[in-house]
């Protein structure tokens, strides 16, 4: 596992510390424990991290000091913190010494493992950004890579407007990005040094995201057994992003509008309303005006939100893009996996200029990475993008149809002739290509952990490991 990936764990309960363990190196990164800061703070500077997670509350030295001694180290590595006993202005020091992320207990493994996962793909992203301006060839604008004319002017136009308090609502296709334009708004804002709160209200259930975003009290509910701050209050000063806020059951929409009209939260089971002062901004890929007529998305929330509308075109309507960005993700895998940085032949940009690209970037990207991983040589082809040739097809370039008089060609390999074999082959290259880490590998292939278990029963491989 290359550096990029290495984690530091800091945590002086030791069941807490080995669960976090392992939750982590079940997803393919290489973890390190500390039980005390101390103790990590010298593994630390004698070791490579890509980011480390600790616990607040430690005897003798806090989280909070952790976070101070690895920023010094290190400035750039993300920290994440995590704590039973948070409060506004706890989280707020901790964004205002570095911090990338601020979990409050209890959480789950998975809201851990996204977090994690978030934190160190964005500072990748902005290493390789920093990196990509000062060589000039990129836009000026940091956090997005593009030379699209209206996406450059969208940017101006987002710079402008930042350092208001006036709500944002972006909306676009899944996959354009627009968390990234979102992030824009906030760094450049006059509120970049305090918090940015995230909420995915589509992965949130109806029923918790009211809790998440407003908090409780101490005994307002069955199991409340502390208080819980929520993410308006969390954001206080800062900025709330409300990722796909189409998903957000009309109930709650409700006291959205409240809290964004009247500036303060009522927790459940609190006494007196608290006084937030945040900037809203909300993503969308859904059409809310359908939503609207459909009576599933409130109309004056619409327009509360809707101050500055903001559409990020899909990837198909910025074709100048495709290759700049294929690129970046080509050196960014590149250097995440370790290897020498393939080139795209000709046919396979032409494959990618020629795609519709229903996925956008982020589709773009995960083809990239597996492209670079699969690769047997020093260039790209196309018979390694796997591109869908057809709406609502399952064909894919590389792969011939069985009634293509390409499929009975030989190809240089006899176990290739047939779309079984074919399979057969790529699954194996896959898994020896990341040391047989069938998670790793089911994420390049694009396909389930489990139907990666199916495909070596049937090839007549036992799982030596089945908890992989």
């Amino acid at each position: 596992m290359p550096n990029a990936e290495r984690l530091l764990i800091v945590d002086d309960d030791s069941s807490m510390r080995m669960a976090l363990y392992e939750s982590l190196s079940s997803c393919g990164y290489e973890v390190e424990t500390a039980e005390n800061g101390a103790d990590a703070l010298v593994k630390f500077k004698n070791g490579q991290f890509a980011g480390v997670v600790t616990d607040m509350r430690m005897p003798k030295m806090s989280g909070m000091d952790v976070l101070r001694g690895v920023k010094r180290i290190s400035p750039a590595t993300p920290v994440i913190l995590i704590t039973a006993y948070g409060t506004v202005n706890t989280a707020v020091e901790a964004m205002k010494e570095g911090a990338s992320e601020f979990i409050m207990k209890p959480f789950s493994l998975d809201d851990l493992e996204f977090a994690v996962k978030n934190v160190l793909a964005a500072n990748v992203q902005l290493k390789s950004d920093k990196d990509e301006a000062a060589a000039g060839n990129i836009c000026p604008h940091k956090e997005l890579i593009t030379q699209d004319t209206k996406i450059l002017a969208l940017l101006d136009m987002l710079k402008s407007i930042a350092k208001s308090k006036s709500s944002v609502l972006i909306q676009g296709e899944s996959g354009t990005g627009k968390e990234l334009f979102a992030r824009f708004v906030y760094r450049h804002s006059n509120r970049r040094q305090m918090p940015f709160v995230a909420v995915n209200c589509a992965a949130i259930p109806a029923q918790l995201l009211e809790s998440e975003m407003f908090g409780y009290e101490k005994g307002a509910f069955t199991g409340a057994t502390v208080k819980k701050i929520g993410k308006f209050e969390l954001a206080d000063g800062g900025t709330l992003l409300l990722d796909e806020i189409s998903e957000m059951d009309i109930q709650l929409q409700a006291k959205l509008l409240r809290v964004i009209q009247e500036s303060e939260v009522d927790r459940l089971g609190g006494k007196m309303p608290v006084a937030v002062d945040v900037r809203i901004i909300a993503t969308t890929n859904a059409d809310l005006q359908n939503r609207i007529l459909q009576k599933t998305f409130r109309s004056d929330l619409y327009y509360r939100l809707n101050v500055i509308p903001v559409i990020v075109p899909p990837l198909r309507e910025r074709n100048g893009d495709i290759i700049i960005l294929a690129e970046h993700f080509i050196k960014k895998y590149s250097e995440v996996n370790e290897k020498k940085e393939p080139i795209l032949t000709a046919d396979a940009k032409a494959a990618l200029m020629a795609y519709t690209w229903p996925g956008n970037v982020r589709e773009l990207e995960n083809v990239i990475e597996r492209a670079v991983l699969i690769c047997p040589g020093d260039q790209i082809m196309p018979s390694n993008l796997f591109l869908e040739k057809g709406s609502g097809t399952t064909e894919r370039q590389g792969i011939p149809h069985e009634h293509d008089e390409r499929f009975s060609q030989n190809i240089g390999d006899e176990k290739n002739n047939t779309l079984y074999e074919m399979e057969k082959s790529m699954i194996f290259d896959t898994l020896n290509k990341v040391n047989w880490n069938k998670t790793k590998a089911s994420k390049i292939l694009g396909i389930s952990v489990r139907t990666m278990r199916n495909k070596l029963n049937e090839y007549g491989i036992k799982d030596v490991n089945p908890d992989d």
